[in-house]
């Protein structure tokens, strides 16, 4: 993967799969201590210690469609080349948090690419997750708990080219905020 949001799909894809209810995707810059930190909390099966042990090695997979999970070990492996970490942590039945921190000035570090899409995706792929979205560069912040914009719609999908546009509008808008803020 060429951009860090495409991980966080990833991630967040796998939380789905465990039948998370609730998936949290945090995304932190600090300018001064120069870290990157991106965190994906979920409410999903969670994993044994066995498995959590185990799922950094790109040849442990639970999905029975291939025989290798590359997402997890190519993210831990681009962090610590980054003077970063990744870490998960997991229970059985209450859910997986999977942390990664880079050196955000380092050169190999890639780009975030583009959450806006990322966020759009994972919304629409699983309407009935609640999400929570939080991205902070330094002290600006973006936040976005989709309970509200779910329960405003009163049952309009999410895929109505009008809510799109609001949503995609929404994302941009709020990020690139953030971003040129910072």
């Amino acid at each position: 993967m060429r951009e860090l949001a495409l991980h966080l799909l990833d991630i967040a894809e796998n939380s789905a799969a465990a039948e998370a209810k609730s998936i949290r995707i945090e995304i932190r810059e600090d300018s001064v201590k120069d870290r990157l930190v991106m965190k994906v909390t979920d409410d999903g099966k969670g994993m044994s210690e066995e498995m959590v042990k185990s799922v950094t090695d790109p040849f442990v997979t639970s999905r029975t469609t291939r025989k290798v999970g590359l997402g997890i070990p190519l993210l831990k492996e681009a962090a610590e080349l980054c003077n970063g970490s990744l870490s998960i942590s997991s229970r059985l039945g209450e859910g997986t948090e999977v942390s990664v921190d880079f050196q955000r000035s380092h050169i190999d570090r890639m780009p975030l690419g583009d959450l806006s899409t990322t966020f759009l995706n994972l919304m629409i792929a699983h309407p009935a997750i609640h999400y929570i979205f939080s991205y902070e560069v330094d002290k600006e912040l973006f936040y976005l708990d989709d309970v509200s914009i779910k329960s405003e719609l009163q049952g309009v999908s999410l895929t109505e080219p009008v809510v799109l546009t609001f949503l995609r509008n929404l994302f941009e808008s709020g990020i690139s905020k953030i971003q040129v803020a910072a």
